[in-house]
């Protein structure tokens, strides 16, 4: 019997492009707690870890380590208007879409809330793809790509040998390795190459058109778990 291969997906930087939406919740936040970002301020470069490490670095500018309060207050926006300022990238339903033709499971594996993350993929029309949808939870205990993966790993009964995480940021290479799986890094999102290949990606894509086809290939021997950069198409 072929084994069950399945491929865990970040959200943000990966499928949706997401950072109008983040800025906006973002500056709003600032601004709750009483300061003026400046309109020069970069988000991208803070979009993919934790929701908490993305403010407490936003925060430093200002001198302010209140980010217990500014996580109620992004989250606050968030949910009200923030989730709808994304879009998904050029051919990402597409990709999905083969890679459930070509029967394998797939998952959501986000440090975004999770009630979010499945608000956005309804909302864009993506949920129906994923087998199951996965983000961080109150408390805290899966805000980190590791604990995270580990936990699908556990509910779903993966095979990690035979399985893919697909993320943008190094937090996502990281925590594939922890629980021992292969990390293809996209190069569309908000993480650079260098990122990339410092953090040991598995193999590296750049163009959405080319996802379904590079994952496939990854997990049906194109690249040996181990191997380096064997998938890359250029």
């Amino acid at each position: 019997m072929s084994p069950v291969r399945s491929v865990l997906l970040d959200l943000d930087g990966t499928l949706i492009d997401s950072q109008p939406g983040i800025a906006a919740s973002a500056f709003a936040t600032l601004r709750a707690l009483g300061h003026e970002p400046s309109e020069t301020l970069d988000i991208a470069r803070f979009i993919g870890p934790p929701l908490g490490d993305m403010l407490r670095a936003l925060l430093q500018a200002h001198g302010d380590d209140r980010v217990d309060k500014a996580v109620l207050a992004y989250r606050q926006h968030y949910g009200e208007s923030g989730l709808f300022g994304s879009e998904p990238y050029p051919g990402i339903g597409d990709a999905l879409h083969a890679m459930r033709q070509a029967g394998l499971r797939i998952y959501l594996a986000t440090s975004k809330r999770e009630v979010f993350a499945r608000r956005i993929l309804e909302h864009l029309e993506l949920a129906a793809y994923f087998d199951d949808i996965h983000g961080s939870v109150p408390g805290g205990e899966l805000d980190h790509k590791p604990e995270l993966l580990a936990h699908i790993v556990s509910v779903q009964t993966i095979d990690v040998a035979h399985s893919l995480m697909v993320g943008d940021r190094r937090h996502d290479i990281a925590g594939a390795h922890a629980v021992e799986m292969r990390g293809l890094g996209v190069l569309w999102g908000y993480g650079s190459r260098d990122e990339l290949e410092t953090a040991g990606a598995d193999g590296l894509v750049t163009s959405s058109a080319d996802l379904a086809r590079t994952v496939l290939s990854m997990l049906t021997g194109g690249c040996p778990k181990g191997g380096r950069f064997g998938a890359v198409p250029e």
